[in-house]
């Protein structure tokens, strides 16, 4: 991570600190000793999360990346992935569109390892994961995949 030339709204400071369980964070704090503004959490798991956090939890744009090769890339909001944002899984499968709390939920697009989208088409409305009603939505796709490179971009500085 570069060192910027000016801070973010409440950023006190930047630092590193290993917890007890392997768990490290290099970024920025606020006065209350949160993880705020930008940073790198890896978890014991291998976890590893590169991005923005709010009053200590990964909040704003972000990239996660898990220890089975999955990935997402996107907006999150208290710790959560929560917006557009694109989620790979380890697998080769892929969801462009929107999260709430964690879960794939509103619209977005599932494309296989194989480059299709099933048939029928796998896009429109998601519930809780589930593919629930049919629904072009590209803008929707476009805005998802924005987010994604934004979030990517954002952690190669």
């Amino acid at each position: 991570m570069q060192a910027r030339i000016t801070s973010l709204p409440g950023v006190a400071k930047m630092g590193s600190y290993r917890w007890d369980d392997g768990s490290m964070y290099v970024g920025d704090w606020n006065v209350r000793g949160q993880k705020h503004g930008m940073g790198h959490l890896t978890l014991p798991d291998g976890t590893r999360y590169d991005g923005a956090f709010d009053s200590g939890l990964c909040g704003g744009l972000g990239v996660m990346r898990f220890p089975d090769g999955a990935k997402y890339e996107g907006e999150f909001m208290q710790g959560w992935f929560h917006g557009h944002g694109v989620f790979w899984r380890a697998d080769g499968m892929k969801f462009e569109g929107e999260f709430r709390g964690g879960r794939i939920w509103g619209l977005g697009l599932v494309t296989f390892r194989d480059g299709t989208h099933g048939f029928p088409r796998n896009e429109g409305f998601f519930q809780d994961c589930r593919f629930v009603r049919k629904r072009r939505c590209p803008d929707v796709v476009q805005k998802a995949q924005k987010v994604a490179l934004m979030a990517r971009a954002q952690c190669e500085e």
